[in-house]
């Protein structure tokens, strides 16, 4: 879908080849399941740690998602950065909105990022098309612009679709935090993550269960 185009609301039919739509292919790497969405451990992480929220309706994207799955979509969200922030670093939120989109189904990633710093939390500031305050504006934003890239440090930016402003961001916040967090030299294609992803997951899952049982017992 281009820029402006025409787009589509509320869930759409399962998508035979949509990997998202057949619970049986993303099985083995969900970590919690809520009546709307499933928290997954990504296939091809970037950091341990890295995971994803994806609804079970099949959406577009978050833009296409109605309000009222916000709710449940926002403690899963936050039990998500609980989770990072007590293992880990804290969290970053990344979604393409259909932009640039592996999978041409919603889903947020949750990095472990830790903060950005000054320099970083500059350039989205300077390149962001809009400063998001409710989850309407992303919903107003895929109505009548279409494609979008969001990044979620403390204050969550929307991108307008522009592939310079996309690589930008990518050079100068993801590849940084990658690079220290995995002493990478060079970036991983997905290939690569997902044989070294391997160790990665299973560490997750590890401590996913050990966080479980500590909110359990709170």
């Amino acid at each position: 879908m281009q820029n402006g185009s025409r787009v589509s609301f509320g869930a759409e039919p399962s998508q035979a080849d949509c990997v998202f739509c057949q619970p049986k292919t993303i099985a083995t790497n969900v970590l919690k399941e809520t009546a709307n969405f499933r928290l997954v451990a990504d296939h091809a992480p970037l950091v341990e740690g890295h995971v994803l929220i994806i609804p079970k309706q099949h959406y577009a994207c978050y833009g296409a998602m109605p309000s009222e799955l916000d709710a449940e979509f926002f403690a899963l969200k936050q039990e998500a950065q609980r989770f990072q922030q007590h293992y880990y670093l804290s969290t970053i939120f990344w979604e393409h909105g259909i932009f640039h989109q592996s999978v041409f189904h919603a889903h947020m990633h949750c990095f472990p990022f830790g903060q950005l710093d000054e320099k970083q939390y500059t350039l989205c500031q300077q390149l962001c098309a809009e400063v998001v305050q409710t989850r309407d504006d992303v919903r107003s934003w895929y109505a009548t612009q279409g494609q979008y890239f969001y990044l979620e440090p403390e204050s969550a930016f929307l991108f307008a679709p522009q592939t310079e402003d996309y690589i930008r961001i990518i050079q100068g916040i993801f590849w940084p935090k990658v690079s220290t967090l995995n002493h990478q030299k060079i970036w991983h294609s997905s290939q690569q993550r997902q044989k070294e992803g391997v160790a990665h997951i299973a560490a997750t899952f590890a401590k996913w269960r050990q966080f479980e049982q500590q909110e359990a017992s709170v």
